[in-house]
This record gives structure tokens, sequence and C-alpha cells, in this order.
């Protein structure tokens, strides 16, 4: 069990979340960073690094948007449901234009393959969120 588990389900709101769903959620956007920002680098050391430039930027912008998400999602008292619903749905966008950036260049390099993944799930996790959103 994490810390991040076990802080969500001690905190005196967090009867108000659907606490699984947030913790998968940001379990998604921790790897989901986490690939993104190695990927990028990866693809820096590429041989036709000029050729994925777009794919790193977006790898950047997509982890840079994801720990974003993340903070946002952690700070559970004083939640504004607007915002937050309107930060996993740019959060959901970001990785899915990165997972499909990647996606083009997956048959070539495996680490774009993988963030790919990273991409999607965190993407999900986003989505799955929001749907529990409905209730507050």
């Amino acid at each position: 069990m994490n810390y991040t588990y076990q802080v969500l389900t001690t905190h005196p709101r967090q009867n108000q979340f659907e606490v699984e769903a947030l913790m998968v959620c940001l379990r998604a956007l921790a790897d989901c960073a986490q690939s993104c920002a190695t990927c990028a680098n990866a693809c820096l050391n590429e041989p036709a690094v000029d050729e994925l430039i777009h794919c790193i930027r977006l790898n950047f912008n997509c982890a840079d948007v994801c720990l974003a998400t993340a903070r946002l999602l952690s700070g559970l008292t004083g939640v504004n449901v607007v915002l937050w619903r309107s930060q996993l749905q740019a959060c959901l966008i970001a990785c899915q234009v990165c997972s499909e950036a990647c996606s083009r260049h997956a048959a070539y390099h495996k680490h774009c393959r993988v963030c790919a993944e990273a991409c999607r799930q965190s993407e999900l996790a986003c989505h799955n969120l929001l749907a529990t959103l409905t209730h507050l």
C-alpha cells in the first residue's frame, strides 16, 4: 500500500470522493508523466531527432499537464468540481494527442510504443474519474 493511498483514505473529506478511482487516476497520471519525460529524452537520443521534434514537444506538454492535474486532484479541501472537470478534460486531451503522436513512431521506437500505452491508460483513468464526478 502506498503512502498516497493511505493519506487519501484517512483524509477528513475522503468520503466525498470515489477514493479508488481517484487513486487509480493519480497513479496513471504519475506513470504517464514519467513515461512522457523519459520518452522525450529517449527521442532526443535517436539519430533522426528532427523527425521526432513534434512528438518530443507533446511528450513534455503531456508530462506537465499530468503533473498539474495530479497536484490539483490531490487537494481535496475546497474542491472546485468545475475546475476538476475542466482539468481532467484537458489532461484527457493531452494524453490522447500525445498517444497518437507516439503511436506514429511506435513501429520504429519501442519507447514511443510504451509511452503511447501509458498515455492511453492515463486518458482512461481521467475519463473514469470524470464519470464519478457526476454526483458531486
